[in-house]
């Protein structure tokens, strides 16, 4: 199907893939009403609340779904316009794209965990006015990066062994308006708008199809794949800013402009707020950027170490790292619903119950289809010239589900104000780096190696996860505590080292 592509390309699914964005409440009004779990038999969920749940999360899973159909069209439909070598220059500005965007949602971390406890406290009319300053320090900072890729661009070209610097600039300015991308989906989280954040997801997705395909059709190669991109993003962001506008609309001015109340009605110091915020940013940046490194480590090192490995590689990564996108999308609706239920003294067990059953399906399938018939598939999707990595397919669908689970437990954590678990995410990183880096560009090595790191890192977020649970909540793994009697203070909101 490939024709004579010999190397293949870290997903370009990436180039659809959805970010975890972190949901920012604006502007007026108060959060919604939470429903309260009522115990079933055993203490276990009622199926009224998880048949809630399923409805809450659908929109978003559906629309990842859809999106990730889309990248796959996208990855048979470009790998037939251009040549191999240009094929695996976009794999690679792919890869950076999704590490350097990642970031994105780290910002939004920060802002939902913010607004969340001005909404509380009922400072909503606050928000506007510090999310309209957010916008504008995001926007600075764009202004600031490009002026840097370009500087660069021969640079980070020569770096990544690229043959020449085409597309360098405008891929990484799409990464960047990411982030301000991710600040209007965020608005729409916290306001619990799925249906408009799916909307979003699909208008993304559908212009970054139309876009890339057609620029590269008419000759562009890898500059006009690069340029597709950043015309999507940029219709993305555009429409969020929209959207986002009508679930929050600017609120009337506030009766006491100057005065900074706490959760407890005490004055707070506008320093110590800033300084928790910047905490929660700064933890969540580095945290959500090391997730992007262990997804894409082993194509990035695998690419470098032995090109010839490269395209049988890439084409079972692109199947199986079509869960982690899933995870990603489905991120988008458990961390808003984590940081708003803990700080009104409950939680969101429920919730990451529905995430992992969304994924389970496609886990099992895709895992099924790696264990008994993997040559077969990738034959059929990629030829017979690419399934020559078929052996480690089973390894890195089995890593990349351990990897789910990190995923999801990140935005949890990270929505609940626990920075420390950046730690775990930094020794997990540096391990895969290096148990990657020694399987010398071979598949099955690569793929084993890739999969025992995410194991262990998965099990301790799993266990980081448990005992933070436990401390707060005791054995109440799916009751809600008391929201009025177990309202926390601020200093919570901003999080715990």
């Amino acid at each position: 199907m490939l024709g004579d592509i010999d190397l293949a390309v870290e997903p370009l699914s990436e180039s659809v893939s959805l970010a975890p964005a972190v949901g920012i409440a604006v502007g007026g009004g108060s959060i919604i009403s939470l429903p309260h779990d009522e115990p079933g038999a055993g203490g276990g969920p009622s199926a009224e609340s998880f048949r809630t749940g399923i409805a809450q999360a659908s929109p978003v899973a559906v629309a990842g779904l859809v999106v990730n159909a889309a990248s796959a069209v996208v990855v048979v439909l470009v790998a037939h316009l251009v040549t191999a070598r240009s094929y695996g220059a976009i794999a690679q500005l792919l890869g950076l794209f999704f590490i350097l965007s990642m970031p994105g949602s780290a910002v939004l971390v920060g802002v939902v965990r913010r607004v969340t406890a001005l909404q509380k406290i009922g400072q909503g009319d606050r928000v506007h006015r510090w999310v309209a300053s957010a916008h504008r320090i995001v926007l600075a900072v764009l202004i600031i990066e490009v002026a840097v890729v370009w500087l660069l661009q021969g640079w980070i070209a020569h770096q990544l062994s690229l043959p020449n610097d085409q597309g360098v600039l405008p891929i990484l300015a799409a990464a960047g308006i990411w982030i301000l991308l991710s600040v209007d989906r965020g608005l729409l989280q916290a306001h619990r708008d799925y249906r408009a954040l799916a909307v979003n997801l699909l208008m993304e997705g559908a212009v970054k199809t139309v876009c890339v395909i057609g620029f590269v059709a008419v000759g562009m190669g890898v500059s006009g794949y690069a340029l597709g991109i950043l015309a999507s993003e940029v219709a993305a962001t555009v429409h969020a800013r929209w959207l986002a506008s009508r679930a929050w609309p600017a609120p009337a001015p506030a009766a006491m402009p100057g005065v900074s109340p706490t959760m407890n009605g005490s004055p707070a110091s506008g320093e110590v707020v800033r300084r928790v915020l910047i905490a929660d940013v700064t933890a969540a940046f580095v945290g959500l950027a090391l997730l992007g490194l262990l997804q894409n480590v082993d194509v990035i090192l695998l690419g470098r170490l032995d090109h010839r490995q490269a395209g049988a590689y890439a084409a079972i990564s692109v199947a199986s790292k079509a869960l982690v996108f899933g995870a990603l999308a489905l991120g988008a609706y458990l961390l808003p619903e984590a940081t708003i239920r803990w700080n009104e003294g409950g939680h969101a067990v429920r919730q990451l119950v529905v995430t992992l059953t969304f994924l389970a399906v496609p886990a099992l399938l895709l895992l099924g289809i790696a264990l008994f018939v993997p040559t077969w598939f990738l034959s059929l999707i990629f030829t017979a010239k690419l399934s020559s990595a078929a052996p480690a397919f089973a390894y890195l669908v089995v890593a990349m589900i351990f990897l789910c689970i990190s995923v999801l437990l990140t935005n949890y954590l990270f929505g609940v104000g626990r920075r420390w678990i950046v730690l775990l995410l930094l020794a997990g990183s540096i391990a895969g780096v290096a148990s990657v880096a020694g399987a010398h560009g071979q598949p099955v090595a690569t793929a084993r190696a890739d999969l025992i790191v995410q194991a262990i890192l998965a099990a301790a977020m799993v266990g980081a996860f448990v005992i933070i649970h436990h401390r707060e909540h005791g054995h109440r793994w799916f009751r809600h505590r008391d929201p009025v009697a177990s309202v926390r203070p601020l200093p919570e909101v901003g999080g715990t080292a």
